[in-house]
């Protein structure tokens, strides 16, 4: 089969590259976009070839037999990585958003049967092929609006058959779809009903049958744990993680989203990224900064709780900390897969700058997944996720919200 001619997007009012630095970003770093005007950008076997001025792009020896998209007008930029997923669900949890409005807490409405727990059946009750359709129309709505790579966690099963058929329907999902899609095994979400006067029994589960069966099957890349009060102690969180790096996989881990915790135990073991970090103690910022552990943070969360207090981002990013942005798409917390909406309430209630919302949702967002090496920037030699928005000026992708301005979406190469 033929391959198809190169591709050349040319005369971009503003071509974003964020170029130049594979480490997380932090601080005044973030602000920094390397806009290139009347920027042109070459692609070919779904891989970046050339970044530049149109003028020199154009001068190219593959330019003269590419495929030329006129992006005047336009603002080009890399994909966004959407590092923090849970598309591995069935059904919205209406009755959660309803008693929720009425004022019920987050425990509350776990204690009544709902949360994380009320999501169980529809999992276990799904072939994986089902599931599988639901995480593939999650990605392609991820893709309109701009999303190129995926972090997709299993957590709605919490058992060891449906971890497996979650992960299972994740990896078939991915390979339907253009873009990238990186595996976690949250069999560690929440201690599942049948387990909750013995979660130690639970967390043996995770640590000797899931973590060693998805290591040799390679279903997952991650294991993340949710360390909070309501889910899995400290101590329990470290026994998961550790077993995890014992089988040769990374980590990550969600904490600080109800309750302050210190965070020393989980650094030691060279966590990928912390998740929420709502509640991130000032002790702990020194040694966060010096690691090279990305605080993700999930303002849409917050907005669809209706919570007053959103994570500290100004805190976390002038004490040196990298910061990264996801959705946390998920049906109970946060039932959105627009990366622009999560650039929108980053501006807007964390305080962030248009440049730094940015950052957080292209490179550093590659860096919470390891996938800086490919992701997150322009640059030759990457692959080539490219979202292009109709609008002129970057700073229109956070200010409008709820409308999608994404006009085109290249994963490694292919159109969306």
């Amino acid at each position: 089969m033929k391959p198809p001619p190169p591709l050349l997007l040319t005369h971009a009012s503003q071509l974003l590259t964020l170029r130049g630095q594979t480490a997380p970003r932090r601080g005044n770093q973030m602000q920094d976009l390397s806009i290139i005007p009347d920027g042109a950008i070459l692609i070919h076997s779904g891989a970046i070839v050339a970044v530049g001025p149109t003028d020199e792009v154009t001068g190219h020896s593959l330019a003269a037999s590419a495929e030329e998209i006129d992006c005047r007008g336009k603002v080009v930029l890399p994909g966004f990585v959407d590092s923090h997923t849970h598309p591995a669900f069935t059904a919205p949890r209406l009755v959660d958003f309803e008693k929720r409005i009425t004022g019920a807490s987050y425990e509350q409405i776990a204690e009544a049967g709902g949360g994380i727990r009320s999501s169980l059946a529809g999992v276990r009750e799904t072939s994986a092929e089902q599931l599988a359709q639901h995480v593939t129309r999650a990605l392609d709505q991820m893709a309109e609006q701009g999303t190129t790579s995926v972090e997709a966690k299993s957590g709605y099963g919490l058992s060891f058959e449906s971890e497996m058929k979650s992960l299972r329907a994740i990896k078939l999902a991915a390979q339907h779809w253009p873009g990238t899609v990186i595996p976690t095994l949250l069999g560690a979400h929440v201690v599942p009903p049948e387990y909750r006067d013995h979660p130690d029994a639970y967390v043996a589960i995770v640590c000797e049958q899931m973590i060693p069966t998805v290591a040799k099957e390679k279903l997952a890349e991650y294991v993340d744990v949710f360390c909070e009060k309501g889910a899995f102690t400290l101590e329990q969180s470290v026994k998961i993680l550790r077993a995890a790096v014992e089988h040769g996989l990374k980590t990550r881990v969600h904490v600080c989203q109800l309750t302050q915790l210190e965070l020393s135990p989980l650094l030691a073991l060279h966590p990928a990224s912390l998740d929420h970090m709502d509640y991130v103690s000032d002790a702990d910022l020194p040694a966060l900064a010096k690691s090279n552990t990305v605080a993700t943070l999930l303002p849409a969360v917050n907005y669809f709780l209706g919570l007053d207090r959103f994570p500290p981002a100004r805190k976390l990013i002038d004490a040196g900390v990298a910061v990264a942005l996801a959705t946390d798409f998920n049906p109970g917390s946060s039932p959105t897969p627009s990366m622009p909406f999560v650039l929108s309430a980053a501006c807007t209630h964390m305080k962030m700058s248009p440049a730094e919302a940015i950052t957080g949702a292209t490179i550093n967002g590659a860096c919470a997944l390891n996938l800086q090496h490919r992701k997150g920037s322009l640059e030759p030699g990457k692959d080539a996720d490219i979202a292009v928005f109709d609008i002129e000026d970057y700073r229109e992708i956070a200010y409008w919200f709820g409308v999608n301005r994404c006009e085109r979406v290249y994963l490694n190469g292919h159109a969306s």
